[in-house]
């Protein structure tokens, strides 16, 4: 039985290393791959709380400090809702829930053209319990996972993009 289970694990080891497959994240000395490409672009000032903690989290997880050329410019476009879930009158909580919406627009910067779009949102619920602060502190906790969410998915489908352009070529 352990025999087998070495040949299937060889046999499966080889299969792999047939078809090609590389880590999305994977580099070499040549290639710095998708986390290169990720590095290499810039993103402008956000106006808002929401767009500022959106970019801080791609900056912190896209750039690797490598000093990177920007080729590529990231453009934003954030909106925030607060809209009621759910509304007792006893006990007196109130259930609502932060949605925010962010654009985005991947732009070449030697040519000026978009070279990938999209759109992707994150809805986060939190409690009201007519206690100013505690209100505040739930409702910006919200607002701030929101925006983490957005940021993750939003590097997230760069890498893809990135990673199926480097298959292709």
């Amino acid at each position: 039985m352990p025999r087998l289970s070495a040949t299937l694990l060889t046999v499966a080891a080889l299969v792999l290393a047939g078809c090609g497959y590389r880590p999305m994240y994977g580099s070499s000395a040549t290639n710095p791959g998708v986390a290169g490409s990720l590095a290499s672009i810039s993103i402008p000032e956000a106006s808002d709380r929401p767009g500022q903690i959106i970019r801080n989290e791609l900056i912190s997880s896209m750039q690797t400090g490598k000093g990177q050329e920007e080729r590529y410019l990231l453009n934003l476009t954030t909106t925030v809702a607060d809209n009621d879930v759910i509304e007792n009158t006893q006990p007196a909580v109130t259930r609502q829930a932060i949605l925010i919406t962010t654009g985005y627009e991947l732009v070449d910067r030697t040519t000026g053209k978009v070279v990938t779009r999209g759109t992707t949102f994150s809805r986060v619920p939190y409690d009201v319990v007519r206690q100013p602060f505690a209100d505040l502190q739930a409702q910006k906790d919200a607002t701030e996972r929101a925006a983490q969410e957005v940021g993750a998915d939003i590097r997230t489908r760069l890498a893809a993009f990135f990673a199926k352009q480097q298959q292709s070529s």
